[in-house]
């Protein structure tokens, strides 16, 4: 392998080849497998990391730069192309004291889990043994910034166990859920935040799931801002709806109704005789469906 400063003197002589004789000297050395990391170089090193110098100032007149920029660099990324540490540690070089690395790396990312998993991803990111504190001001909390942006797949397990060890409220795990099904995350985005920030007995208690089952539910209401009269309205078939759905999609089964019916939880009782009126009809449906399938 080729040394930087060789690849440099290397690099340097090509292009003043092709500059002063405009020969095409690239076609020719792409042909060679010893050439490619040079192709390299002078792609990122030269060409690209000039562009970058002044990304913040075309930031201006092209909102979408990072966007764009990503889309340049995520395909070297992908097919086992460039590997993710040498890049990102240099595409980041001038964009450190800016502090806009943090910016285009996310843009990074996010396209390429479109095109392979969030774990792939992460993995990727773990193998290079990259840290958001090398592309973050140091007055940046890391750890909020990988959950704002949506990248906590990038944790390692340190992060991980490290993060878990603080226990969210349920008020906090509501509005963390609140703010990605608002921002229309996908699943994967979802589980890895709850892997990130929640332990196995944190996920399967009832601290979880309420604030779950209920910001999914409030993200289901569509046009709620809209037409608050017509959901007042409606108001009480909607939890009946939302029995109907849960059943059909095998999302709670029988006996989680029942239980849900029986519970004398005290964190489950304010409204609950109202909510227990409008899905009487439900119970009584599930009861007969029962009993007919039993004598079946």
């Amino acid at each position: 392998a080729l040394t930087e400063e060789e690849l440099e003197k290397k690099s340097t002589a090509i292009i003043e080849e092709y500059l002063n004789n405009n020969v095409y000297v690239f076609m020719v050395l792409i042909n060679y497998n010893n050439y490619l990391y040079i192709i390299f170089y002078i792609y990122v090193y030269v060409v690209l990391l000039e562009v970058l110098e002044v990304a913040e100032d075309m930031e201006i007149d092209i909102p979408h730069i990072w966007l764009y920029l990503a889309e340049l660099i995520c395909p070297m990324l992908q097919e086992g192309g460039i590997p993710m540490g040498p890049l990102f540690r240099e595409v980041s070089k001038p964009l450190v004291p800016l502090g806009k690395a943090g910016v285009l790396l996310v843009e990074i990312l996010r396209l390429l889990c479109k095109a392979m998993s969030h774990k792939k991803v992460g993995a990727m990111w773990r193998d290079a043994a990259l840290s958001w504190k090398d592309f973050l001001p140091e007055d940046k909390d890391a750890n909020k910034f990988v959950t704002e942006e949506g990248v906590e797949f990038t944790l390692g397990e340190e992060c991980v166990r490290k993060s878990s060890k603080v226990t969210l409220s349920p008020e906090d795990i509501s509005r963390e859920l609140e703010r990605l099904l608002q921002e229309k995350a996908d699943n994967q985005r979802i589980f890895d935040w709850v892997e990130a920030n929640l332990d196995e007995q944190q996920t399967s208690s009832d601290t979880f799931v309420r604030p779950l089952m209920t910001a999914v539910c409030q993200s289901a209401i569509i046009g709620e801002s809209l037409h608050p009269p017509l959901i007042t309205s409606f108001s009480s078939n909607l939890l009946r709806m939302f029995f109907d759905v849960l059943y059909d999609e095998d999302v709670i089964k029988e006996e989680g109704f029942y239980r849900w019916e029986s519970s004398k939880d005290p964190a489950e009782q304010q409204g609950k005789g109202v909510a227990l009126k409008s899905v009487t009809a439900f119970f009584t449906w599930l009861r007969e469906a029962e009993d007919e399938s039993d004598s079946s």
